[in-house]
């Protein structure tokens, strides 16, 4: 299995992707599930997210941020450890960030789609394994709006490790996330937006069992991601 790393914004359709963001998009999502989340659709940009709940999912909520920030007018933020703390059962979720949904909807059309994290990093290698590709394309959303990205870079690097059926102890990389230009912010003295119990929960390497695949809803101008 050959092996590409590319930054957001070289991100395009391929035969296999694994869209990486640790903080925090892909470690909420599973969350969201873990919480109750019937459907979970992500998209671009917050006013289409706004759209797509007033004419076609009244019921839905809203969840995300601009800029690392919650959206003013959305029902959650893009915070796991916010998320952890909401009975979500039966609800549809719509989900914008400033860099995950944006590498899922610059990557529609390739031929799987996987959304990942360190919280689903086994199951997504397993889900690698078991497809028998010639070659995966990690998109590292993080490295995008001048910060390093290595948080994501290295669940990537371990992901496709475990993909090629190597075990490496996940501590080296999981130190990485703390040290990332992102993860900087994650500490009890960042902002109220960035707390110190996300980067904890982002670091739950194998929390859930499950990998997340994408399928893109032409008819919404969406991406469904749901447990594989």
């Amino acid at each position: 299995m050959r092996v590409r790393y590319v930054a957001l914004e070289e991100a395009a359709p391929a035969e296999a992707v694994v869209v990486i963001d640790v903080l925090r998009a892909f470690t909420v999502a599973p969350w969201l599930f873990h919480r109750g989340a019937a459907r979970v659709l992500t998209v671009a940009d917050r006013e289409h997210a706004t759209r797509l709940r007033d004419a076609t999912f009244p019921d839905a909520l809203l969840a995300g941020e601009q800029d690392g920030r919650p959206v003013e007018g959305f029902d959650l933020g893009n915070s796991p450890s916010e998320v952890a703390c909401h009975e979500l059962a039966g609800r549809t979720v719509i989900h914008r960030t400033s860099a995950g949904t944006q590498g899922l909807a610059r990557t529609a059309g390739s031929g799987q789609v996987f959304a990942a994290s360190f919280v689903t990093a086994a199951a997504t290698a397993a889900a690698l394994r078991s497809a028998d590709l010639a070659e995966v394309t990690f998109v590292i959303t993080g490295a995008s709006l001048g910060r390093d990205g290595d948080e994501d870079m290295a669940a990537a690097e371990l992901i496709a490790a475990r993909a090629r059926g190597q075990a490496p102890d996940p501590a080296p990389y999981l130190a990485r996330v703390a040290a990332s230009d992102a993860g900087h912010l994650f500490t009890p003295e960042g902002p109220d937006w960035a707390p110190a119990e996300d980067m904890a929960m982002a670091c739950e390497v194998d929390r859930f069992d499950r990998a997340l695949r994408a399928t893109p809803m032409p008819d919404l101008d969406a991406i469904e991601i749901r447990p594989a």
